[in-house]
Formats: structure tokens, sequence, C-alpha cells
């Protein structure tokens, strides 16, 4: 019911061969396309939260004395579920090929569905959509599904705001969520008139596939659109999730789960796996196609905003690249830990970043990034199949996401799959096959929370 139903808004008929467009034009009026999708939405939703329970221990457990910058407590422990009769110390003294042939990889190790895979577009956390529709009367609501993801696996939300050129001022949002209605008071005397009109550009609505005035939208009433600090709010991120653009078909399109803008002034990779080459070239990209599944066709029908790329692009990007790292008091000027700050768990942890585990090959100092691509092979450990329409063949070149402030910004893997720092050095350790014991993994989550 969910497939056929979803299949036919995008153009297919049952049993059609795949195709990369989307229909330009719908047959179905936007009210029926509304009941039949509202209709359906309680299944999809109960699969997605159904997939989930089994993955993951979704319980709201922080670690003890660890917060996020402005005060969110951050979940801890190891949150993946293991198959029955299964161990951590089993799985790792097993071959690659071993855990497949037995299929054993923990099903939160697998790649991570979109909450409706055949629809995908994006989707924002209630606490994003509500505040919103508060300041600005802009409802960013899905009648077709929800967000999947607890609150309290998500950034801290509105996310301080630090600035390169201001350090002195801590966070420059004021514990306000940045938007179109506020922007100017926070930033005027702050920034120069260019960086406060590439601001201005980033708070303001322009249609997306999902919000706009046409017939396929996926919101009740006709929408002016969504805004790049909709899913990188106040510059960070609040977990939005949406379907990378650049893949076909539908079926393997990967989930992503939003990134962080701080710290982009020394990233060379952009987009977690496509590698576009300047933080320009990236916002160019989503205002003329990912907004669009990157699809130039139906942006074209929808109300694609060309940018100008000598004034408005480059506006955009001399703001987004003031975006810092959030304070971590502990590092030095090299980017490591100050002996005289650091615990002995968090020096040990260093020493295995550094040492056993290798991480320090790909995420090196001061900003734990090499702004490179890499390719884990995920699917040496595990058969292709479909989960919740998602066709998982494994994961391709991911870039080197920067460790700076990572305790700021769960979920990780560019799918989100991994809810916890725990999960993701469990993640690591059977990928890499790296063999580390409970204590050396303990303390690197301990270091990795003070990067």
């Amino acid at each position: 019911m969910v497939a056929v139903a979803s299949t036919a808004v995008r153009g297919q008929q049952p049993g059609a061969t795949e195709t990369s467009y989307l229909p330009v034009a719908v047959r179905e009026s936007p009210r029926t396309i509304q009941l039949r999708m509202e209709a359906e939405k309680p299944a999809v939703m109960r699969r997605q939260l159904d997939l989930l329970r089994d993955r993951y221990d979704l319980e709201d457990r922080p670690a003890a004395g660890v917060t996020m910058s402005r005060g969110k407590p951050v979940q801890g422990g190891v949150r993946v579920r293991l198959a029955a009769g299964t161990t951590w110390d089993a799985l790792v003294a097993m071959t690659p090929e071993e855990i497949r042939d037995k299929d054993l990889l923990p099903r939160g190790f697998l790649p991570l569905p979109h909450p409706n895979h055949p629809e995908g577009g994006m989707v924002f956390p209630r606490f994003h959509v509500v505040e919103i529709k508060r300041q600005e009367g802009r409802d960013l609501t899905r009648y077709d599904l929800d967000f999947d993801l607890p609150d309290h696996f998500l950034p801290e939300f509105p996310a301080p705001i630090y600035l390169t050129t201001r350090s002195d001022l801590g966070d420059v949002s004021r514990g306000k969520l940045v938007t179109l209605e506020n922007y100017f008071e926070l930033f005027d005397g702050v920034l120069n008139p260019k960086q406060l009109e590439g601001l201005r550009l980033l708070v303001t609505p322009f249609p997306q596939q999902q919000f706009n005035a046409t017939e396929d939208r996926r919101s009740a009433q006709p929408s002016r659109g969504v805004t790049c600090f909709d899913c990188h709010a106040n510059g960070h991120s609040n977990g939005a999730t949406h379907l990378a653009p650049d893949v076909r078909p539908q079926s393997h399109r990967h989930r992503i789960d939003t990134p962080t803008l701080r710290g982009v002034h020394i990233e060379r990779l952009f987009g977690s796996q496509r590698a576009l080459r300047s933080i320009e070239d990236f916002t160019e990209f989503e205002q003329g196609g990912a907004y669009f599944d990157g699809d130039h066709v139906i942006a074209a029908k929808k109300g694609v905003n060309h940018l100008d790329r000598s004034t408005q692009v480059s506006f955009m990007s001399e703001f987004q690249e003031l975006l810092d790292f959030p304070p971590a008091p502990k590092l030095g000027i090299d980017g490591k830990l100050d002996p005289r700050k650091a615990t002995p768990e968090e020096m040990r942890g260093q020493e295995i970043f550094f040492g056993k585990a290798n991480c320090a090959s790909c995420h090196s100092p001061p900003y734990y990034t090499d702004n490179l691509m890499h390719n884990l092979k995920t699917e040496r450990f595990f058969e292709s199949r479909v989960i919740n329409n998602h066709t998982a063949v494994g994961d391709g070149p991911i870039k080197t996401f920067p460790l700076r402030g990572i305790k700021d910004t769960p979920p990780y893997l560019h799918d989100g799959r991994l809810l916890t720092l725990e999960d993701t050095v469990e993640f690591f350790n059977l990928i890499l096959e790296l063999k580390l014991n409970d204590r050396e993994k303990r303390d690197l989550v301990a270091f990795m929370r003070q990067l």
C-alpha cells in the first residue's frame, strides 16, 4: 500500500522500470494527495519506529557530568543492540566474512533509511517546527510523516554561535534561534554589511521540493519554502534529515544527517559523499539542485532560486566561513590535550587515538580532519538487503568530518545511524578491526569529548 502510493506520486506505476525523473505534471489534486498520504502516515511511522526500537536502546540516559556547549546533556553508553547470544568481544574476534555469512552485524551499523524512503525530502525535528511557526508563522509540518529520532539524541537547540572574528563575544546568538525576524538586531554592529546580507539570505525562505506552492508539496498549505538555516540551525545542525541527491534509483539514495557548519573555514570538501570543492559550490548546488532532490526539471517548476555567484553566493559563504568551533578549554594550540588540565583517562584516550586506534591517520589535529574521502567498505560485513524500502549496498567514499566539537553534533556518521560516541567507537573498532578493549574504548570516548 505505502510503496505503491509513493511510487505513483513519483510518476511510476507498480512494476514499472525505475526512472531518474520525478513527474512534472501530477494528475492528482493536492487535497486528494494529502488525504491519501495522511491515511498512510500511521503505518509509515510505525514501521520506522519499530525499526529504530529493534536497532537501538532509545532511552534518555545521559552520560554523567557531560554536556554540550550550552548545557544539554550528552547521551551516553552503547545504544546499538547486539543479536541474541552475541557479545562485542565475540564479534571483533570474527573476520568480516564470518560476520557477513552469519548475519551478525548489529542492525544499528547498517545504513539507516529515511523515515519514508520512497518519498524522501527534508524532515525537521518538532522543536524546530514549533519555533519557526512561533517566530515567522511559517509551517514546516509535513502531513505525510514526522521526524523519527528522539530529541535527546539531537544537538542542543538553539545552538550557540561562535565567530572567528569576535571570539571575545562568546555565544553571539544570545540563546535565540536566528531567523529572518531577528537576524538584524542580533548581528548589526557585529558583522560587516556583506556578511549581514549573506546571513539574511541564509535565513530567507525559498521554495523546496516538499515546501512550495505546487500541487505535489507535502505541506497542507502552499508554502514559502525553507531556509538554509532550517537544517543548519544557528549555523550548526538540529539533526534534520533528507536524502542525498546524487544517487538513483530512489531506493539506493542515502539518508543524510545535517552536518554542522561550524569550522567550514578549514574544510576543503563539502557534502558527505559529493566532494564539492568549495563552500560557494555547495551553496550554489544546494539552492539549484539539492533543494529539489537534484532534479533541475522539478526545480524550474517549483521556483528555483538561482543565486548570483559574485554577490549572493560570495556573501553567504563569507558569513558561513566565520562560524567557529565551540571552545575546547583543555586543548593546546596544537589541538592536543594540555596535560595540566586533562584527566588521566583523557590522556590515555589521546594516546589510543594517536596510537593503537590510529584515528589520527584520518582525523589529524588541530581540527581532526584530513579533508579527504575514505571508503570504509562496510559491505564486507553484510549482504545487500532492502531495509524499509532502502537498498543497503554499502556506503562508498565518505568525507572525513572534523572531530572538533564532536560532542555537540550527535548523531554520527553521514546518515546518523550512530547515536552516541560510544556507538561510534564500537562501529570503528569493528569495521577497522582495531581490537580495542573495554578500557581503551572508554578512554577514547573521554578524549573525544574534550575536542
